[in-house]
């Protein structure tokens, strides 16, 4: 079973260099697309309405919304109807990397997938939905509902694997 893990670990790490260096060129790092594909069908959220559909905490989203924003992607405005309440907006910027970035997650994972039959890639997918269902279970030894590392917020400056951070780490930019 180590052998599995060891293989998952491996493929992980290469798809998120290759799908980091793609969206690199637009702007925009490992974790942000995911906030993006949320905006890019309902723009306006809130950081708690955001958490809700990701299912991280909210103090994630605004560490990550904060990248962004610096980066360009979003600008935060006031509710008109509730000032106390914040909402996240796209920009021209985080509009426009739409495309490049579902075509290039699109041709990465079409590689990493060239050599599987029809069937091996709904079987995988199957796996790995199983797989992410039972470590997501909720709190317990290894469930924590959200595992701070899709958008790559932990205290230490990795993912809860003890990888670098993708998006956030150390607030380095892009390679």
């Amino acid at each position: 079973m180590t052998e599995l893990l060891r293989l998952i670990t491996r493929a992980q790490k290469m798809l998120r260099a290759a799908a980091d260096e793609a969206m690199s060129r637009h702007g925009v790092r490992i974790g942000q697309n995911l906030v993006l594909e949320v905006l890019w069908k309902t723009d306006g959220l809130t950081p708690g309405e955001l958490s809700a559909h990701l299912g991280y905490t909210t103090p994630t989203v605004v560490n990550t919304a904060s990248r962004m924003e610096s980066a360009g992607l979003l600008v935060r405005r006031r509710d008109p109807a509730d000032g106390r309440l914040v909402r996240l907006y796209l920009t021209a910027k985080g509009r426009a990397a739409q495309e490049p970035i579902q075509e290039a997650r699109r041709r990465i994972a079409e590689h990493a997938t060239a050599t599987l039959t029809e069937p091996e890639r709904r079987h995988l997918h199957s796996a790995l939905e199983k797989i992410l269902e039972q470590m997501d279970g909720g709190p317990g030894m290894f469930g924590s509902g959200d595992v701070h590392g899709a958008l790559g917020d932990t205290s230490d400056g990795t993912t809860a694997a003890g990888q670098p951070l993708g998006p956030d780490a150390a607030d380095s930019p892009p390679p």
